[in-house]
């Protein structure tokens, strides 16, 4: 398999990845809330593996490959918050810096989109990251909401989906011009 197929099944598998944690996060479904944390951990899981998958396709050292290598730390940051104690203030610390760390990646990442030629491409990539950042700063900020004992569930959920959007856009992206991002 070659980096092109590669980046693309990275993405999509970092895109499933959020739309799971998503889902997760989204406590008004009738989805037990066994299956949601469920679907919480997988998901971060899966968007820890497409940021690694991604990274590894990118073969010398640029601020987009080190973007998506502090993804998925961050990605790992969060699964880690969730096996050790999701709802108890250290899981809750890790959950904020993981989501800090992705956002962080997500920054760094779109810096180098920002320094690139203008093209179609270009702007999935962009407008990807973008919504990747503030989903991840959003929940984030829904966390520190929750160790102030302030409700912060509407930040996380629509942060969440935010993120969503912004991974499924830059899968999009990829898919649509696998030579150009």
């Amino acid at each position: 398999m070659d980096n092109e197929q590669k980046v693309i099944i990275g993405s999509w598998i970092q895109a499933i990845g959020t739309i799971s944690s998503a889902i997760g996060i989204s406590t008004f479904t009738t989805i037990s809330e066994e299956i949601l944390n469920s679907m919480t951990l997988i998901g971060n899981v899966l968007q820890a593996t497409g940021n690694a998958i991604v990274a590894d396709t990118i073969e010398t050292m640029t601020l987009n490959k080190i973007g998506s290598q502090i993804q998925a730390i961050g990605n790992s940051t969060v699964v880690t918050g969730i096996i050790l104690a999701s709802d108890e203030k250290p899981g809750i610390l890790l959950d904020i810096k993981g989501n800090l760390l992705q956002a962080l990646g997500g920054g760094t990442s779109l810096s180098q989109a920002l320094g690139a030629e203008p093209s179609e491409a270009e702007l999935y990539n962009i407008n990807g990251h973008i919504l990747g950042i503030t989903g991840n700063s959003l929940q984030a900020y829904a966390g520190a909401r929750g160790l102030r004992n302030e409700d912060g569930e509407i930040f996380n959920v629509v942060g969440s989906w935010i993120q969503a959007t912004g991974a499924v856009i830059g899968a999009v992206g990829q898919t649509k011009y696998p030579n150009q991002s």
